[in-house]
């Protein structure tokens, strides 16, 4: 459990990130996540996972730009669904276990994995591959399944006024979400906003009260440290879970950004849809969570 000094700190803290984006539109996403890194996007194509990410954080100098010796590193994938990895209803294992193996030799102490899952936590865990991967990295594999692991934060989003929130998150030095681009039948697709919800116990009032604008409102709120998109394969329907591997298509893509609204952005490109047919997408940048206007972007793209 949280230690209530460090709960208290970290709730201090999001308070003020969320007070700050309320007052400041726009200009609070560079205070709440400054960013000296030369691209605002890395896109990566024609490899797997691991090489995929190898090249993505070569050009972003290193995880060394992202965790310091001594660090606490939570990485939040998508495990939500019993399958397989074949499916691509969960992140890619790979991907997982090669951004552990980033973290630890950049010096982390601990790097932590955990999903607030839709099926049967143990089950997704282990038949998503993912468990196996972390324990291979060297991370720590957490649950996420009881709600006393998640703590009261404060969103003051016009739809999302509040919610809780993983302890993991609120007590970490570093935060990487890694989600799967996949289609998704509530919001045609999911990536790294859509993520969070995995981050957050009661996500059922998010699907009752305008689940785009909750979305949006969360996104402004929390904003992780680095967002690694996997799109190595792609399910382009019948999400989110899945019905066969013939809804996967193998695009052998990654994208790597620390604004979820870029990311998010270009993936939807990738996808096939317009960014702003995706309406969370849409309320994200015009909150100020973050940027898609990709042709204004310093954008990075590197063929393997």
């Amino acid at each position: 459990m949280m230690k209530r000094r460090q709960f208290l700190k970290a709730s201090t803290r999001a308070g003020l990130i969320a007070g700050t984006t309320t007052l400041l539109g726009p200009w609070a996403s560079l205070l709440a996540n400054p960013s000296p890194l030369s691209y605002d996007l890395v896109a990566i194509k024609n490899s797997t996972p691991d090489k995929m990410f190898d090249a993505g954080m070569k050009a972003l100098g290193g995880m060394q730009s992202f965790v310091k010796k001594g660090q606490t590193v939570v990485i939040k994938p998508n495990v939500a669904w019993d399958v397989g990895p074949d499916l691509a209803a969960n992140t890619n294992p790979l991907l997982v276990q090669r951004i552990i193996q980033h973290c630890l030799e950049a010096g982390a102490r601990k790097v932590y994995v955990f999903d607030h899952t839709c099926n049967k936590w143990r089950s997704s865990y282990e038949n998503s591959g993912i468990k196996a991967a972390v324990k291979h990295a060297g991370g720590i594999m957490a649950p996420g399944n009881s709600e006393k692991y998640f703590h009261p934060v404060r969103i003051n989003g016009q739809s999302l006024k509040n919610t809780k929130e993983h302890e993991l998150i609120l007590e970490s030095d570093v935060f990487i979400n890694v989600p799967v681009l996949k289609n998704h039948g509530s919001t045609s697709i999911t990536v790294s906003m859509k993520n969070l919800m995995g981050a957050v116990w009661d996500r059922g009032h998010w699907h009752k009260n305008d689940l785009h604008q909750c979305i949006a409102d969360f996104a402004s709120y929390r904003k992780p440290d680095l967002n690694v998109v996997d799109a190595y394969n792609v399910m382009m329907q019948n999400g989110p879970r899945g019905v066969s591997t013939q809804d996967v298509v193998n695009m052998k893509a990654q994208l790597i950004s620390t604004d979820m609204v870029t990311a998010d952005a270009a993936a939807a490109k990738l996808y096939g849809i317009p960014p702003d047919d995706v309406s969370y997408i849409r309320l994200a940048a015009q909150a100020g969570a973050g940027r898609k206007d990709l042709k204004n972007l310093n954008i990075k793209r590197i063929k393997l």
